[in-house]
């Protein structure tokens, strides 16, 4: 297989900082004396970089394919710029859709909030008491996102978040799916949102446009088949890169997000890329079977500022 350069890829000073950083890491390495721990540790910096390994492939073929749709060289030049052959470049770009990178350049992780069930059964008893469970309707959001995942070669999986909503928010290609009234965690990192916000009352929650003044309570409190999400980019506590966000005011709501994403992903992904975002998204649903049947953005992408 070719030798892809690193140093043909990447700004000079960026390069000569990872250059450095490969050179100090392998430096300590080999003064490690003890063998057994050389050894564990080299097979700890091997798996890691495997890992890291695929999401540079995946930053690298994205950035490939829009060069070549952009029109800034031609497949030939591009190839002389990477140090490989030109029959590598149409592989490489040929492959994934670009717009999978909005979603992750790994294996994604879509954390679900648990929660304890809680109403009345048809008799007017209270429900018995049982251990915590996942909203049917988070369920199907998922399965909607695996789907959109699997479509642009991502694999995915699911974890729960456990009740009082303790999430591990540093690491890569994470999506949450949990309201702010689940996790005081999520809802500390919402409140860093200047322009959208999550809002109660003793009615309920809502969503406020900070910009407008504008308030948005959700259609069901009105015994309606309809829902607002809150979706955005928000950043990680380690202040090291992103996770995705999803949240409507009722679980329904969520599904409405990937509901639009399914429609919109490749252009969302052209005007967004991995940056910092949030919106709202309207959507309603069948009432017998909770599956979204209509999706729409009701606000612009708000950016943070400097983000």
């Amino acid at each position: 297989m070719e030798q892809e350069r690193l140093d043909a890829t990447t700004p000079h000073s960026l390069r000569e900082q990872t250059d450095a950083m490969f050179d100090i890491t392998l430096s300590q390495l080999k003064e490690l004396s003890d063998p057994l721990e050389r050894a564990k540790a080299a097979h700890n910096l091997v798996s890691r970089a495997q890992n890291y390994g695929n999401e540079f492939q995946a930053v690298r073929n994205e950035a490939m394919n829009e060069t070549l749709r952009v029109g800034s060289l031609n497949s030939t030049q591009l190839a002389a710029e990477l140090g490989i052959s030109k029959g590598r470049v149409s592989q490489l770009a040929k492959g994934a859709p670009p717009e999978r990178l909005f979603l992750g350049s790994g294996k994604v992780i879509v954390a679900l909030a648990e929660k304890l069930e809680d109403g009345r059964l048809q008799d007017g008893r209270d429900k018995p008491v049982q251990g915590p469970v996942i909203a049917t309707e988070d369920v199907q959001t998922y399965e909607h996102l695996r789907e959109l995942a699997e479509e642009v070669g991502l694999e995915i999986t699911f974890e729960r978040i456990p009740l009082g909503g303790n999430v591990r928010l540093n690491r890569n290609n994470l999506v949450v799916i949990c309201g702010p009234r689940l996790s005081p965690l999520i809802e500390q990192i919402l409140e860093g949102d200047p322009h959208l916000r999550f809002d109660k009352d003793g009615a309920g929650w809502f969503l406020t446009d900070r910009n407008t003044g504008e308030t948005y309570r959700s259609p069901m409190d009105r015994g309606k088949n309809s829902d607002i999400a809150y979706f955005s980019r928000l950043p990680r506590p380690d202040g090291q890169g992103t996770f995705l966000y999803i949240a409507g005011i009722h679980a329904r709501g969520s599904g409405g997000v990937v509901h639009w994403l399914n429609q919109e992903l490749a252009d969302v992904h052209r005007e967004l890329k991995a940056k910092r975002f949030s919106t709202l998204i309207s959507s309603t649903f069948d009432p017998d079977t909770l599956e979204i049947t209509s999706s729409k953005r009701i606000t612009p992408f708000y950016r943070p500022e400097g983000a």
